[in-house]
């Protein structure tokens, strides 16, 4: 079962993965994913829950749309964000990694319409998480090789009335899974599901049978992680500043440590990508 909290609304939200980071510049967002933005700027280092937040719908594959980070089902009688869905379901409750079997999602009454007819791409640069038992008061921040981000996350969407002010909203759930190695290594016990990078409009088909959606649940993304720890400050979620992102400690990997500081530095904060190669390149240009 996800943690259950509340926010200063009263809304209820159930989470694991609850923060992520997308900071790359439209462009290069626009150009990794073969789609057009339908908006003009976006950088959020600690997205959080009802944040807006870029995705990629099964129904409009061609555009990056913003939504709201937490679904409600449209059945549901009290405010509520679902943050992640567990790709097993009410299966694997010890959160084995060397789980294999029957994914249990797609029979959760959540999540078996979004599952089946409404996926999408959730788009990220990396994103934050902390050992099982403390959370977020030592929370790590977790990134891919600089030339693999941004990446996406398996998600699902769904489209409901908000029952306080009658509002039509749309937002968007992350698959999680079991414990990838980079996190397991600081004890967490879950992970965000990143799909690979030549599956992701597989991902997206909507007439993708069922088994096949499945399968790709369980494919890994075949990337190069790392990780290191970075500030408490990152728990309050209205705190958007880039400097949440800077290490507080060494990364797991040392002979990763310059690559997603300097992409934070120079594709975040306004520089090109040619700029940034070169400053790969030469290590020179770090942020830390």
């Amino acid at each position: 079962m996800s943690p259950v909290l509340k926010n200063q609304d009263g809304v209820y939200f159930y989470n694991m993965c609850g923060r992520y980071t997308l900071v790359s510049k439209i462009e290069v967002i626009e150009k990794r994913f073969q789609a057009k933005a339908n908006f003009s700027q976006y950088s959020n280092p600690n997205i959080s829950a009802a944040d807006l937040a870029p995705v990629i719908t099964s129904g409009n594959p061609q555009t990056i749309c913003l939504m709201h980070f937490g679904m409600q089902p449209p059945w549901a009688t009290k405010s509520m964000l679902l943050l992640n869905a567990r790709s097993e379901g009410d299966h694997n409750p010890e959160n084995s990694t060397l789980y294999h079997g029957a994914l249990g999602i797609i029979q959760k009454p959540a999540f078996r319409k979004p599952i089946r007819q409404q996926r999408c791409l959730v788009l990220a640069d990396a994103f934050i998480e902390g050992p099982e038992a403390q959370r977020l008061q030592q929370p790590y921040l977790v990134y891919p090789n600089e030339r693999e981000s941004p990446f996406a996350f398996a998600g699902i969407w769904e489209c409901w009335q908000d029952l306080k002010s009658g509002e039509i909203r749309n937002g968007f759930a992350i698959i999680t899974g079991p414990a990838m190695p980079v996190v397991a290594s600081f004890k967490h016990h879950r992970s965000p599901i990143v799909l690979p990078q030549g599956e992701e409009h597989t991902w997206l088909d909507p007439d993708l049978p069922l088994a096949e959606v499945t399968a790709l649940l369980k494919a890994p993304a075949e990337l190069h992680w790392n990780t290191y720890p970075i500030s408490t400050a990152i728990k309050q979620a209205a705190n958007k500043s880039l400097d949440l992102l800077q290490p507080v400690g060494p990364p797991l990997l040392p002979e990763l440590s310059f690559v997603f500081s300097q992409k934070l530095q120079l594709s975040g904060m306004g520089a090109s990508p040619a700029r940034t190669r070169r400053a790969a390149d030469n290590d020179q240009l770090s942020l830390f």
